[in-house]
């Protein structure tokens, strides 16, 4: 994606759940997301988002990259809690089969760590790698 361009800043993350030494992507499909809700069902876990900035000036190419990892603790969840969550479809297209910023907050009982890192982009972190590319993050536009 940042072949071929002169002057521009390129953001790229990527964020997977752990837990029990099983790594939990996206979904398959529904039965693979009622499995994954099932194994986080009164666990605590780990989200781990790994982040890339890609600063190209000139033709000349800085990257700067670090990881975000926050616990997640999830409540207990039912059978019937997790049918009506299946129904939102909001778990298929998410790592661990839940979306802490939308209908599955009510999942999660507690979080330690960075909030935006279970949502998919480590704000904190992407603020320190754009500082050190020498980016002030409250000039940015």
């Amino acid at each position: 994606m940042a072949s071929g361009l002169d002057n521009a800043i390129v953001i790229g993350a990527d964020t997977i759940v752990v837990v029990g030494g099983e790594i939990l992507g996206k979904p398959s499909d529904t039965d693979d997301a009622r499995r994954m809700l099932r194994i986080i069902s009164g666990r605590t876990h780990q989200v781990y988002t790994g982040l890339c900035v890609i600063e190209i000036r000139n033709g000349t190419t800085i990257e700067k990259s670090g990881i975000e990892s926050t616990d997640v603790t999830v409540r207990r969840l039912t059978d019937s809690m997790i049918e009506r969550y299946l129904t939102t479809g909001e778990p298929m297209d998410k790592a661990g089969a839940y979306a802490i910023q939308g209908k599955g907050a009510v999942l999660i009982e507690r979080i330690k760590g960075c909030y935006f890192n279970v949502v998919g982009l480590p704000i904190y972190l992407l603020s320190l790698l754009l500082e050190e590319l020498g980016m002030e993050v409250f000039d940015c536009h």
